[in-house]
């Protein structure tokens, strides 16, 4: 079975049990080390993310980065090498084992975006989200969006990469693309946004991609 139908099957039998999250660690353990086996695991990090650092000529100067969903941490690995003391979290423990192996040099957690550690929030001057929160169900989606903003400090960063559709579009399936609407969820928690980019993935058929950066108030 293709690799994406089969993260497709295994989202649907987690939520028709109602685990919304289950099926993450449940595709990282059949993976089991093969990266291939996991759509997004490209061991290098997101060409977005990439492009946009260099046209913003991204660097962190020691500023403090939190990686939402992390997954093996190539973004995490990116991030660091920019000069960010970077922090990245999962809910799959498995993720997290197997980022703890690529790269020991970093700090990986596992936590649960909508339960995190208490210490976290308000806490890091630099937020990035990719693709996490695409994956999670649409009635979710505005909790997702405030559960990422209150990770980021007074004068704070985040800069999502993601899916971009029309408002009035309806994503047809997983993974279900954001909309500027869904996105305007980051403003009502006191964000503004700095920077917005479309960008058109090298896909037979393209896929667009948003790249946003806010600062919080």
């Amino acid at each position: 079975m293709d690799v994406r139908e089969r993260t497709k099957q295994l989202q649907a039998e987690f939520a028709a049990k109602g685990d919304v999250t289950g099926w993450f660690d449940a595709l990282y353990a059949e993976a089991d080390g093969n990266n291939e086996k996991i759509p997004w695991a490209d061991l290098e990090p997101n060409k977005f993310l990439v492009e946009f650092a260099e046209k913003t000529k991204l660097q962190g100067n020691g500023r403090k980065a939190l990686i939402v969903g992390c997954g093996l941490g190539d973004d995490a690995k990116y991030l660091r090498e920019l000069g960010f003391e970077v922090t990245g979290f999962d809910i799959s423990p498995t993720a997290i084992e197997w980022a703890k192996k690529l790269n020991p040099e970093i700090h990986f957690e596992v936590a649960d975006l909508f339960n995190p550690p208490k210490e976290w929030l308000n806490a890091f001057e630099f937020v990035l989200e990719i693709y996490t929160i695409q994956p999670l169900p649409l009635d979710l989606r505005p909790q997702v969006i405030d559960s990422i903003a209150n990770f980021v400090m007074p004068k704070g960063k985040i800069v999502v990469v993601t899916r971009g559709r029309e408002d009035d579009e309806i994503p047809p399936e997983l993974p279900w693309a954001l909309s500027r609407k869904d996105l305007s969820q980051f403003e009502k928690n006191g964000l503004t946004q700095t920077h917005f980019e479309e960008m058109w993935g090298d896909e037979e058929e393209p896929i667009r991609r948003f790249v946003v950066e806010y600062q919080k108030d």
